[in-house]
């Protein structure tokens, strides 16, 4: 199974829309991932157009209709694989130890916010992935997304992917 992990797309405050190899990435996932601050509906409408399965969470830059439409936390169980997603888990400091006291029976947790790409394992197991932003770099050299596959229960293959600067 090939997901997508994408959050902090700010369309269309940030960018216009999604860089192309983002949406060609859609194609080939069978599971999308977005850990909210979509901004508008849009990219929402059409991500669950052009996704075999989407996941999604709104953050704290969204509106009352994306707020209706998608929760604070999304689970999922991706072929045995416990997944959990949620826009913001606080400070950098502490992390882990709140993400492990927050989800007990979770695998992995996909979170956004800070646009910063994260990827580390806390001390119970727990997988915390930040595919940083498609759109909004900040502070951050290049906007990313993540790749990962899901193999009997196991994540597998996370891969930072870097999009080239716009100009």
């Amino acid at each position: 199974m090939r997901l997508l992990l994408i959050s902090d797309t700010h369309l269309p405050a940030r960018a216009r829309a999604l860089p192309e190899p983002v949406w060609a990435e859609v194609v080939a996932a069978d599971v999308v991932v977005h850990a909210g601050d979509w901004v508008e509906a849009g990219l929402l409408d059409e991500l669950e157009a052009r996704s075999k399965r989407l996941i999604g969470v709104h953050g704290n830059n969204d509106g009352a209709d994306l707020r209706a439409r998608l929760p604070e936390i999304a689970r999922a169980d991706l072929d045995g694989l416990r997944l959990a997603v949620i826009h913001e888990t606080g400070a950098k400091q502490g992390r882990e130890q709140r993400c492990d006291a927050q989800f007990p029976d979770t695998d992995v947790l996909v979170f956004g916010h800070s646009h910063i790409p994260w990827d580390t394992t806390t001390p119970a197991g727990l997988r915390l992935l930040n595919p940083g932003s498609p759109t909004d770099r900040r502070r951050q050299p290049f906007c990313t997304y993540q790749t990962a596959r899901v193999e009997n229960g196991t994540l597998k293959d996370v891969e930072l992917h870097q999009l080239p600067r716009r100009g």
